[in-house]
């Protein structure tokens, strides 16, 4: 019997999605919620997984923009399962995968075979053979690239094209690649450029000396996930501080919606995570209602779900303030950008030793740079400036932040 697979709705407000990658082939034999396709919206990702066991028919190309609700394979249950060991990978080439992952039934499944955006780059490349080094010995992109590299210094020998006397001649590897924009990255793009059109975007910065937050983790850190289970990072204290500053300065935490300004008593506090598909922001609820050890906890869940593709829509809607830490990626100094409909966004830095000036003595101190981007048309400099001292004040004295004094 052919039983169809329909594309699911990834939420209320999406409309269409496209298929990002196959898992698996056209005729494959596929099992009961096995992973079969990856689906690209402009706001996630999501798997798809097979409601049935039997023999896909792909009927959408990768890249194909669907509406929701459309039928993109089918299944034929009437064909048995193969007998062979080797019927339980369905995904991969036998060519891209060792003969001990085939084998071995001690190692796990995925070992050896490619994520999606490796098998995509593995295809374009020709590429057959790559060692993988991600979770389980799953192939990531970065394996691919390594491959590549190593490929081309091998092999390559200078290119030299003929060209007029007086033109220099150019040699080495200058190979071009061409890759279709995301749904998801073009929905980054379209938001980014709205925001810059549409808010009156301003930043004004400040450094924090966090001497006192770094004695604290290193004195507590090791109690502190032995009594929690998660460790104490510079994020919690950073979500803690803003929520304590916007008790002050409400309209930081507030919005525009058409002639009214709307404000909040609680604060959504939505923290950006970089993915391999891209920046997302899932939200941490009710962040001023939480302790350091929840929002740590909070933190830790929603990022892992961002990087294994497995967050709700619903994880990501109505965040009413954002931080984003730049710093992990040893930024110094950024203007982070709004994220809309919010008014406000606080970016975070590298920590560097730098001298300072402490009681007319020069010290050397751990500092960081902070910056608030906000909309001017809403919230007015004094506002903001002010804010950000106060988140300032709380972060180098964490007694009055855990206090709330």
């Amino acid at each position: 019997m052919i039983k169809e697979i329909k594309v699911p709705s990834p939420g209320e407000s999406v409309t269409e999605v496209s298929i990002d990658s196959w898992l698996v082939k056209d005729g494959d034999y596929v099992k009961v919620d096995q992973a079969i396709a990856e689906i690209a919206s402009d706001k996630t990702m999501l798997t798809l997984y097979s409601e049935f066991a039997g023999v896909i028919k792909i009927l959408v190309n990768p890249g194909e923009v669907i509406p929701v609700g459309t039928v993109v394979c089918s299944i034929d249950t009437s064909v048995n399962a193969p007998t062979t060991s080797a019927s339980t990978i369905v995904s991969a080439e036998p060519s891209q995968l060792s003969s001990k992952s085939v084998t071995s039934s001690s190692e796990h499944y995925a070992k050896n075979l490619p994520s999606p955006s490796a098998q995509k780059l593995m295809e374009e490349k020709g590429i057959q053979q790559v060692e993988g080094t991600g979770k389980d010995g799953r192939i990531t992109k970065a394996d691919v690239v390594i491959a590549i590299n190593k490929s081309q210094t091998e092999k390559s020998t200078p290119i030299t094209v003929e060209q007029p006397v007086d033109t220099p001649v150019l040699s080495g590897i200058r190979n071009v690649r061409r890759e279709k924009m995301s749904m998801l990255r073009k929905k980054v793009a379209e938001r980014l450029v709205s925001v810059k059109n549409e808010t009156a975007m301003l930043t004004t910065f400040n450094e924090v000396d966090l001497s006192a937050i770094v004695a604290l983790r290193a004195k507590y850190k090791d109690k502190f996930k032995e009594t929690h289970g998660v460790g104490l990072g510079f994020m919690s204290f950073f979500a803690k501080a803003c929520c304590e500053a916007i008790k002050a300065f409400p309209v930081i935490n507030a919005q525009i919606d058409n002639d009214d300004i709307v404000y909040f008593d609680y604060v959504d506090m939505g923290i950006a995570v970089s993915t391999e598909r891209g920046l997302v922001v899932p939200v941490v609820r009710n962040c001023q209602s939480l302790s350091l050890a929840q929002i740590e906890k909070e933190i830790l869940d929603l990022a892992t779900k961002a990087r294994n593709n497995k967050l709700k829509i619903e994880e990501m809607m109505n965040g009413t303030f954002t931080i984003t830490n730049g710093g992990v990626f040893g930024s110094l100094m950024s203007t982070p950008i709004i994220n809309p409909p919010q008014s406000a966004i606080l970016g975070m830095h590298a920590i560097k030793d730098r001298p300072v000036v402490v009681d007319g003595q020069v010290l050397v101190r751990p500092m960081m740079y902070i910056a608030l981007s906000y909309d001017h048309r809403i919230i007015d400099g004094k506002e903001s400036v002010s804010f950000l001292v106060r988140v300032k004040e709380l972060l180098e004295d964490p007694a009055r932040l855990l206090l709330e004094i």
